[in-house]
């Protein structure tokens, strides 16, 4: 039987090897496999690589040189391969769209270094089915021999004297026994445990003279010593992997050497574990901090799959919504680049959800852009016809038959849809060119238009002269003078262009003076002023009126939104203090002014209306 010694020796190992369970990036091993079968392969810190040439020359080297390939750079190998491939296949993509390119139109281009990595790929995995098939048949052939070591033990314990007589080929035997190294792991600790059986048997047969007995014992205990002293040293390496693989060597050749005497076996076997309990604390903390860093990834990378797929779900109402949703995607994949990696089982799990979500939103925005391309031509070829219509009319002499014509195909011109603004500008510049010269002959054959321009230029100086002298005036209805007087100056026709500007400021001089002498209101003074405006935007066509009263329609819908805000807040606040009703009144004074603002922009709407008649 094993002495308890021998029997530590054995649980120790599998502590060892249990150790081995915390992160799959060291030794595959078997928890139940002896340490004689951990295959100590140092795991050197991974590479980083800085493109994919480079990443390609390396699985050259292992392809077809004689290393055996490891599985763990393998996959790092692959892994960062595509990391940059797919980085580069975005930054092509982005500066094609960029560039003004149509991303329905975009293709990708055959990449000669990814084909060149897939077939070095594929012979390093021939190459490692071979290798594993060569070591599975070597550990059988190495099961055979140690059984046949076994056996012939065996039969050197019948008697003490065929001990005796058989010491050096037992010793021979034992050397044979370490020689040879692994065998298939399920059959390893019942091999090993025979295996130790069969010695103990030996040594209990053993019939040697005290002295060589003690030689013997001598030289196995100073080897275990050596072995402490290493394993104690171990302590001081910097590199915790190289220490826990180190380790494993240590243990196996523990195993291997001879007993000691049976009263310091516990002694040697307990200093030998104090030091490997060290090691292997710091292995497992080593794996424990890079899990949890992993971890950290993981949850990192989650929030950013979280972001990507809440962008990807919002509705895009247009080009600007999509464009906008491209950058924060496109920001979200930067900020991924940054993180590392995620623990092994869910890391490729967490990218193709990521990239699934990018997907997604980028082959929707494809969809629409090419949709969006049909529209543009659409409206393009329409706005063409209407172009060609123009210029059809633009050097028609049927004033008024023509002008209204022309002034049509402006109202029609408005219904149409967008193009792109570079587009639209040409466009639009040429359809205005036609009728701008259609409208400026047409304007030079009424020059006969001046004597009634004169007569026009007449009347406002009299009703200039007249709001002057009631400026001097004193009495009541003088504000309902002054206003009879304004309607009578706006409702004259146009006058000779090179005197509007100055009987436009000598009106407005005397009527500002009365506005203030007679405190008139400023928005209707306002009013007034827009009211003698229109007709200057109304000579530039009726396009222009609309325009106009388009954009007063969003200003008066604006300031009703705001009036409405203020009074939902004030719905919120308290007047207990005196602080809380100097707020509301401010507030209330704010809503006043809106409300006189709103009606300003209604009268505006209304003089449009008037004049558009």
């Amino acid at each position: 039987m094993m002495d308890s010694q021998e029997k530590a020796l054995e649980q120790g190992q599998n502590e060892v090897i249990k150790e081995e369970e915390v992160s799959a990036q060291t030794v595959e091993t078997p928890a139940e496999e002896p340490a004689s079968q951990v295959e100590t392969q140092e795991v050197q810190p991974q590479k980083v690589y800085a493109s994919k040439e480079e990443i390609l020359e390396r699985v050259r080297e292992i392809a077809h040189g004689d290393e055996a390939p490891q599985k763990e750079e393998v996959d790092y190998l692959k892994t960062a391969f595509y990391k940059l491939h797919i980085a580069e296949r975005e930054a092509s993509l982005k500066a094609y769209i960029d560039g003004g390119g149509d991303p329905e139109q975009y293709q990708i281009v055959p990449d000669s270094v990814e084909e060149a990595f897939k077939a070095e790929m594929g012979i390093i995995k021939e190459k490692r089915a071979k290798l594993f098939k060569e070591q599975e048949a070597e550990k059988q052939e190495n099961l055979i021999k140690k059984l046949d070591i076994i056996e012939k033990i065996k039969s050197m314990i019948t008697t003490p004297e065929e001990a005796n007589k058989s010491y050096q080929e037992f010793k021979t035997l034992q050397q044979q026994w370490r020689e040879i190294k692994n065998v298939p792991a399920e059959k390893a600790n019942e091999l090993w445990r025979n295996y130790q059986l069969y010695v103990e048997q030996f040594y209990d047969m053993l019939r040697l003279n005290s002295i060589a007995r003690d030689e013997d014992f001598k030289k196995n205990l100073e080897a275990k010593t050596h072995l402490c002293e290493v394993a104690e040293n171990l302590a001081s390496e910097e590199d915790v992997i190289s220490a826990f693989h180190q380790l494993q060597k240590l243990h196996q050749e523990y195993r291997e050497i001879g007993p000691v005497a049976k009263e310091q076996r516990e002694e040697i076997w307990n200093r030998f574990k104090a030091a490997s309990t060290v090691i292997n604390k710091r292995h497992q903390q080593h794996f424990e901090g890079i899990r949890a860093r992993e971890e950290d990834n993981l949850a990192r990378k989650t929030v950013l799959c979280e972001k990507v797929e809440a962008i990807a779900a919002e509705e895009n109402k247009g080009s600007g919504d999509w464009e906008k949703h491209t950058k924060q995607i496109i920001d979200l994949q930067a900020e991924w680049k940054t993180i590392g990696f995620a623990p092994q089982k869910m890391n490729v799990k967490i990218f193709e959800r990521f990239r699934a979500a990018c997907d997604d939103f980028f082959g929707r925005k494809a969809e629409y852009f090419k949709g969006l391309k049909d529209t543009f031509k659409e409206n393009a070829d329409k706005k063409r016809a209407l172009i060609e219509k123009a210029k059809a009319l633009q050097d028609s002499t049927e004033w008024k038959s023509t002008g209204d014509k022309l002034i049509a195909l402006q109202k029609e011109w408005k219904t149409i849809g967008i193009v792109p603004k570079k587009l639209g500008d040409q466009l639009w510049n040429e359809f205005l060119g036609a009728c701008n010269k259609f409208f400026e002959a047409r304007k030079a054959a009424g020059a006969g238009q001046h004597s009634e321009e004169y007569a026009n230029l007449d009347k406002k100086r009299e009703v200039v002269a007249k709001l002057k002298s009631i400026a001097e005036e004193a009495g009541e209805n003088i504000q309902e003078k002054v206003q009879s007087l304004v309607e009578e100056y706006n409702a004259i026709g146009h006058v000779p262009f090179k005197e509007k500007d100055k009987i436009y400021e000598e009106y407005h001089a005397v009527l500002d003076k009365l506005y203030k002498d007679l405190n008139i209101s400023v928005a209707k003074r306002r009013l007034n002023n827009f009211k003698q405006n229109l007709k200057q935007v109304a000579e530039r066509g009726e396009n222009a009126l609309d325009n106009e009263r388009a954009r007063l329609f969003r200003q008066y819908e604006a300031i009703k939104q705001e009036v409405q805000t203020y009074e939902n807040n004030l719905g919120f606040l308290n007047a207990s203090s005196k602080k809380g009703n100097s707020l509301i009144d401010e507030m209330n004074r704010k809503v006043q002014k809106l409300k006189d603002d709103m009606n300003l922009v209604r009268e505006k709407i209304k003089a449009i209306d008037a004049e558009s008649k």
